[in-house]
């Protein structure tokens, strides 16, 4: 590691450079801190090396210009300025000064400090209004409210001094939703932005000519702007008022799933991602688990059929039992609990508790009768810089429907967090009249027994699959085709590849069909680890370690 001189510690030596020279980037220890140190264009830089979001290291990650993206879940950061680029990541990185002298590079055992984009303030702005996801109106929260949350500390980040008023029907601050069916409990993720926070509150009408908003309880509150991301609730099934019949959508209902599945015959419906989660959490805490699909294999539409076979052999392997192809035509009870699962094909199913995880619609009820556009599935229709057709009016979350950019501008709805987040930041510029348009490439994630599926980009409607590696041995590339270009990719025990794919969605380059066949056919699996997608027109040379993006 070299030696310490004053605050500083040395990190060169000559061989730690060529490795710098062939990798560009390497994790250090600089006193207390674990710290990347990025080698870009021959100019050396060094910013914290953990991931904001949920602490992945970012050495193991992608580098491509000037910013790396996280190895689990996508997050970008700007390799000079530790600024957080793309979501999930939750913060921006400290930075640590680097200087070289005499062939060495010697970094600082002191934070810079976080960078934080700061632009004058805008005064004709007074009140923002954001109505948060989940129910709610004038401000962020609810459920997985990351819209309106993120929204919120943008605002604040470019120097907003105005009044912001967040909502919500949860009784909650806004939360890490995704962790509810994967491990069972969330994590709080923040305390208001210098904003009043109104928990447990109900929007039930919007009139948009006279800015206002009508709540529940009979009170109305105005706004001179508005972001809207109520999200979206889950779609009920038979027996929904019997007791145990349960539907995972905030944490109390984690807790009460947790607890009423302890011991029990569990039945869910639903082989997406919220009931394959949960019936790879209980694998070791209920009695019999049985889990009910309407399609023939698990993630059929969106992971494919290689895949969700893959997944339901893993459950499988952990006693969990499969009706697939097949619905729920009642729920029978006996003293007001769910007793019995009768099937279309006639198969009763003895059930302790049922989980329904089946779909999910917009809560959009309260604009209806309003000017704001819908689409046919009552998801609210918006632009690039997350506007709705109604002036001063923002839309954001699982509610809105907008043009993705990597998808030739196709509109799509897509339900996932990071895309969530990266809409309220968008919102929040375009509000301050700092012109943004969303360019954000989707990136997921799904954990089963404790393994981390990783997807991006937007696979509606490809017609084809290349797979590197084997699907049925756990170990797998796949990129989804669609007229000879990929569109999508997913991935299980092959870091970073998805987020390299991301890089390249990211940057407007496409992906051939021809290209993803020769990475599943030639590149050695050491050699993707480090980079999967090379770039059109360029030689590929297997002997090295190949072209970086």
């Amino acid at each position: 590691m070299g030696l310490i001189k004053s605050t500083e510690r040395q990190i060169s030596t000559r061989c730690t450079h060529i490795r710098l020279c062939v990798c560009r980037m390497m994790e250090v220890e600089v006193g207390r801190h674990n710290v990347l140190l990025v080698r870009s264009e021959g100019i050396y830089s060094a910013i914290g090396n953990q991931c904001t979001h949920y602490g992945a290291p970012l050495s193991k990650g992608v580098l491509s210009g000037h910013r790396v993206r996280c190895p689990w879940h996508g997050a970008c950061f700007n390799i000079q300025t530790g600024d957080l680029e793309e979501y999930p990541g939750m913060d921006c990185l400290p930075c640590h000064t680097v200087k070289v002298e005499n062939n060495k590079v010697y970094v600082s055992d002191g934070i810079l400090g976080l960078s934080v984009r700061v632009c004058a303030q805008v005064p004709c702005v007074y009140v923002v209004a954001c109505v948060s996801v989940c129910d709610g109106v004038l401000s962020l929260s609810v459920s997985a409210g990351s819209a309106s949350l993120v929204c919120a500390e943008t605002l604040r980040q470019e120097n907003f001094g105005g009044r912001i008023i967040m909502v919500t029907r949860d009784n909650l601050l806004p939360y890490d939703k995704t962790r509810l069916s994967k491990v069972n409990y969330p994590n709080s993720l923040s305390e208001a932005f210098s904003s009043s926070v109104l928990l447990s509150w109900q929007a039930m009408s919007l009139d948009t000519e006279k800015k206002k908003v009508t709540f529940d309880d009979g009170s109305v509150q105005s706004y001179d702007q508005l972001l809207i991301s109520t999200g979206s609730k889950g779609l009920e099934c038979p027996g929904k008022d019997l007791e145990n019949v349960k539907m995972l959508e905030t944490p109390e209902d984690a807790r009460q799933i947790h607890v009423a599945c302890m011991g029990c015959h569990i039945v869910i419906v639903g082989t997406s991602f919220v009931g394959m989660e949960v019936a790879s959490y209980m694998t070791d805490k209920a009695s019999s688990i049985t889990v009910i699909g309407s399609s023939e294999l698990p993630y059929q539409k969106t992971l494919g059929p290689e895949i969700g076979k893959v997944t339901m052999m893993m459950l499988a392997e952990k006693d969990v039992a499969f009706y697939m192809n097949d619905n729920v035509s009642e729920v029978r009870g006996e003293n007001g609990k769910v007793k019995e699962v009768v099937l279309k094909s006639g198969t009763v199913i003895p059930a302790d508790v049922l989980i329904v995880g089946i779909g999910v619609i917009p809560n959009s009820e309260f604009l209806q009768g309003t000017p704001i556009a819908m689409d046919s599935k009552s998801s609210v229709i918006v632009d690039k810089c997350m506007r709705t057709n109604v002036l001063e009016v923002f839309c954001g979350g699982d509610l809105a429907t907008f043009p993705l950019t990597m998808a030739k501008d196709q509109r799509v709805n897509i339900g996932h967090w990071q895309m969530a987040q990266a809409h309220g930041r968008v919102a929040a510029l375009n509000m301050l009249n700092i012109p943004t348009e969303l360019n954000s490439v989707p990136y997921y994630w799904t954990v089963l027994l404790g393994k981390n599926i990783r997807y991006t980009g937007y696979g509606e409607g490809y017609t084809d699959i290349v797979v590197k590696g084997k699907v049925e041995e756990q170990k797998f590339l796949a990129f989804y085709i669609k007229d000879d270009e990929v569109i999508a990719a997913a991935s299980l025990n092959y870091d970073p590849a998805v987020s390299a794919v991301a890089e390249r969605f990211a940057a407007g380059n496409t992906i051939t069909k021809k290209e993803a066949e020769y990475v599943a056919t030639h590149i050695p699996l050491s050699h993707c680890k480090l980079i999967i997608i090379f770039s059109p027109g360029r030689q590929t040379d297997t002997s090295t370690h190949g072209h970086t993006l």
